[in-house]
């Protein structure tokens, strides 16, 4: 038994009223702070044609934010793999592991993280069979980040023998699958996904191989968390989080809202299904409440390690929320047994 490890994930929002450099900057400060609480990994999404959130060149937002810490670990979450060559990718984060050894994970998905407009202009020669050819993209990164005796012709420099990490990160049964058959890390996105989430647990612990890079499974579960002084200025703060999962049902591009009184009169109530749906797996409330919350989920599937994601639009409250978050960890056990 030991404590729940924590990490964090950021999308980069543009908050309203700030500029990117703003965003950058908050992102930074916000690793700093993280990195103080005790979280172990500091993860950077990848999203494009997206006004509203900066994260779009993900390999310089992990290196700035690399230069701004000391010790936690900082990577992708993820690289879109159908919007890059594996050797491209290779080279990048072998060079950020030569920079910063032992403090960069690579997080990988199979969406591109846009629409297929957008997808086909970055990758345009191979978006219709990038997709499909994830798992080879997978096994080609793990190759060219071998040791040397394993290398062919094409090879990684940097990269060769820095071994950097993967993780598979998906939100569905089909990736949880993949990482089991690999023996590679599994982080589901529970935090926008939730629907297949317990049955992609289950997946990936009944058909995890044990691999040279994992002997037991290591899941982690993705969530959306607001943990405030109160139950009821958590209640307000989640409002923020509301209209970020309205602008993804309506197809806007707000940057990240303050927090309203209600949100009655914002949205419909078939907006307001769909968006719950999305964001069902949230921990909000006071620290006493989130700790319930959190040993409830945890009764229920043992965790690895949770990822935290948390929209809250005063840049003080959203580290004092992932502070308050750490310190509720520190008190729950991480175990594999599940009910």
């Amino acid at each position: 038994m030991h404590a729940l490890p924590v990490s964090a994930l950021n999308l980069a929002p543009v908050r309203q009223g700030e500029t990117i450099a703003d965003a950058i900057d908050a992102m930074t400060r916000l690793a700093a702070s993280v990195e103080d609480a005790g979280y172990t990994r500091y993860w950077i999404a990848e999203h494009h044609n997206t006004p509203t959130l900066v994260s779009s060149a993900t390999p310089l937002l992990i290196q700035r934010t690399l230069e701004e810490t000391s010790s936690i670990r900082v990577g992708s979450g993820g690289m879109m793999l159908p919007n890059h060559s594996p050797l491209v990718v290779a080279e990048q984060f072998g060079t950020l592991a030569e920079l910063y050894p032992e403090r960069v994970d690579l997080g990988l998905g199979r969406a591109p993280g846009t629409d297929m407009n957008t997808a086909r202009a970055l990758r345009r020669t191979h978006m219709d069979t990038a997709v499909h050819s994830f798992p080879d993209d997978v096994q080609d990164l793990l190759h060219y980040f071998g040791p040397p005796e394993i290398q062919g012709k094409v090879k990684a420099h940097p990269g060769v023998g820095t071994g950097v990490p993967l993780y598979i990160l998906g939100s569905s049964t089909d990736s949880a699958v993949l990482a089991a058959r690999l023996g590679l890390p599994y982080a589901f996105a529970a935090h926008f996904a939730p629907q297949q989430m317990e049955a992609a647990i289950r997946i990936y612990r009944e058909q995890f191989q044990p691999s040279e890079w994992l002997d037991k499974p290591h899941m982690i579960v993705c969530l959306n968390v607001i943990a405030m002084e109160s139950d009821e200025e958590a209640a307000r703060e989640q409002t923020t989080m509301q209209q970020f999962f309205l602008n993804v049902v309506r197809g806007t591009q707000q940057p990240l809202q303050p927090p309203v009184a209600s949100m009655d009169g914002i949205w419909s109530p078939q907006e307001k299904a769909m968006s719950q749906a999305m964001s069902s797996m949230t921990l909000a409330g006071s620290e006493e409440t989130v700790s319930r919350q959190l040993q409830e989920f945890q009764s229920r599937f043992a965790a690895d390690e949770i990822m935290v994601v948390s929209y809250i639009y005063d840049e003080e409250k959203q580290h004092a929320s992932y502070r308050r978050f750490a310190d509720i960890a520190k008190k729950t056990s991480s175990s594999q047994t599940t009910t």
